[in-house]
């Protein structure tokens, strides 16, 4: 599938900020970018930065005044959508070396706090047929509400409130994952079919030596995701991260299959 996606993001800065932005979508693993464009304006300095996972390149931005962005792409997908519960969990012993990080709790992913939960609720299970149930448990306990989570709502907070919005819900998925001890990691993506649009968040997990996403939303298909970014949690993978106060004027994000000419 292709995707057209676009993004624009508007700030009022009231100083000189830093700011770090996540809003290109990566090549490889499944997609590829066919045609994309960034304009960033006349910030006082950009530079990129090597991603540690080799998946993004995050961009540091210096600038004053005003944040104006505006990203346009065609990405070719094609990741299939997989029956997960096919999928044979690696032995501990066998996992690569990239894939042993996400094993451990991280600031949003207490899943150290999970264990007795996983143990008694999915214990009977094993590898995909696991992550599918797992799934499938919080899709249909939670309630999709925005404005109900903020920068502090972590996977414990969510797993009480039984609410939130794509962030809170892959938090959860990747806890109760590494509860089970298979890796799970966060990705940005641009999605189709995500409502309301905007950034989207969702879960991949290790399985039969590959990375394998998961919505735990419901709301998208990992064959109409285009992937941003990843990291342990939404603390690696925020689409802008300011380190001063700014003010949002406006954003938006639209992603439409292309229409072949």
């Amino acid at each position: 599938m292709k995707l057209e996606i676009s993004a624009s993001l508007n700030y009022r800065l009231s100083e000189p900020v830093d700011l770090m932005l996540q809003i290109e979508a990566a090549n490889g693993g499944g997609q590829h970018v066919e045609d994309a464009s960034l304009d960033l304006g006349e910030p006082e300095s950009i530079s990129r930065v090597p991603a540690a996972d080799g998946i993004c390149d995050p961009i540091w931005l210096r600038a004053e005044g005003t944040l104006r962005a505006e990203y346009r792409a065609r990405v070719a997908v094609d990741r299939p959508d997989i029956d997960l519960a096919s999928l044979a969990e690696v032995p501990l012993h066998r996992l690569p070396a990239g894939a042993v990080p996400y094993l451990n709790e991280s600031r949003y992913c207490p899943s150290n706090k999970f264990h007795a939960f996983v143990d008694r609720r999915f214990g009977e299970l094993e590898g995909g047929a696991k992550i599918v149930r797992m799934r499938d448990w919080i899709e249909n306990r939670f309630t999709y509400v925005a404005g109900t989570s903020d920068v502090d709502t972590g996977a414990l907070d969510s797993f009480v409130e039984r609410r939130g919005v794509c962030r809170d819900y892959t938090h959860v998925m990747i806890a109760l994952a590494r509860a089970a001890h298979i890796p799970a990691r966060m990705a940005s993506v641009y999605a189709l079919g995500a409502r309301p649009m905007d950034f989207h968040a969702v879960a991949e997990v290790y399985l039969d030596g590959d990375w394998h996403m998961v919505d735990a939303t419901g709301m998208t298909r990992p064959s109409g995701c285009a992937r941003i970014c990843i990291g342990r949690d939404a603390a690696d993978i925020a689409f802008l991260t300011a380190y001063r106060e700014i003010q949002l004027v406006e954003q938006s994000v639209r992603v439409k299959p292309c229409e072949e000419k």
